[in-house]
């Protein structure tokens, strides 16, 4: 269970004594040192991060739990999923939760600089500084702003492209996709020229993801367009008269001939329901 717990089985040769479970479970729960070290260890598991630092403060007995090496582990991987860090040997001055504390300190470098929280990162040696890499560590954690990842991968293609990697649009509607794409790239309203080559990246992708669409590059861009032109007039106070789901279909199909009528149905239906493809919201 890891090294408190060796130390418990070491120091305790006898098994912990409960006491008169009639008396003791009836007025409070048992202490954790009452417990066995196990038993204590998998009530501590689900702490998170400041809950586990209060209960260092208990006692002692509470304060070697809480520093086990495996809590801190498990806090790291739900948190941040991936890191270059997780794959090095570790040395004998190493543990989880040095690991935990930096990688929480540089996350809100990040925030607030993400060149910054990513300089940080490669100078301890968390995390390597290439796109890939970089890539893993956005996908797998939330502790990131999203509009700080935004504006980080409109400076950084190389993980941008990475990052568009990682999406799965498998068997997803075309419109879930796109909100999907749009937490991770800046909004399409400002955006000329380079608006076109995002949907075209976005486009190669969900090919790739649903081979069996039988959509082409060009035929989802022009959807894509479709989409954000109906998002803005569906969900802009500006716009009194909203466009019908009969005025929908008609446009996309004098747009392009790959989408039926039903596909056209079934986004508008998604516009209306769900909302805008790129709220501002992030």
């Amino acid at each position: 269970m890891g090294h408190a717990l060796r130390r418990f089985r070491h120091d305790s040769p006898l098994p912990p004594q409960f006491g008169n479970p009639r008396n003791n479970f009836k007025d409070k729960f048992p202490d954790l040192h009452e417990l066995p070290p196990e038993l204590a260890v998998m009530i501590l598991s689900n702490l998170n991060a400041t809950d586990l630092c209060l209960a260092m403060c208990v006692n002692d007995f509470w304060r070697q739990l809480a520093l086990d090496d495996m809590l801190w582990q498990g806090l790291c991987y739900a948190t941040w999923g991936s890191v270059t860090a997780y794959d090095k040997e570790r040395n004998c001055g190493y543990s989880f939760r040095e690991l935990y504390q930096r990688l929480d300190d540089h996350s809100l470098f990040f925030n607030h600089n993400p060149e910054q929280g990513i300089e940080y990162l490669n100078r301890d040696g968390i995390l390597q500084d290439d796109p890939k890499s970089i890539a893993y560590f956005i996908q797998y954690t939330n502790r990131l702003e999203r509009s700080q990842v935004r504006q980080f991968v409109t400076r950084r293609q190389d993980v941008l492209d990475e990052l568009i990697k990682l999406d799965n649009y498998a068997d997803k509607i075309l419109p879930v996709a796109l909100r999907t794409f749009f937490s991770n790239v800046e909004s399409p309203f400002l955006h000329g020229s380079r608006l076109q080559v995002l949907l075209e990246k976005f486009a190669e992708r969900y090919i790739a993801c649903n081979p069996q669409c039988r959509l082409s590059k060009d035929g989802i861009c022009i959807l894509c367009y479709s989409l954000i032109l109906l998002s803005v007039d569906l969900t802009s106070p500006h716009v009194k008269n909203k466009m019908s789901k009969r005025e929908f279909i008609r446009n996309v199909r004098q747009a392009t001939a790959e989408a039926d009528d039903e596909l056209s149905g079934h986004m508008y239906d998604n516009i209306y329901l769900v909302g805008h493809i790129a709220p501002q919201k992030w």
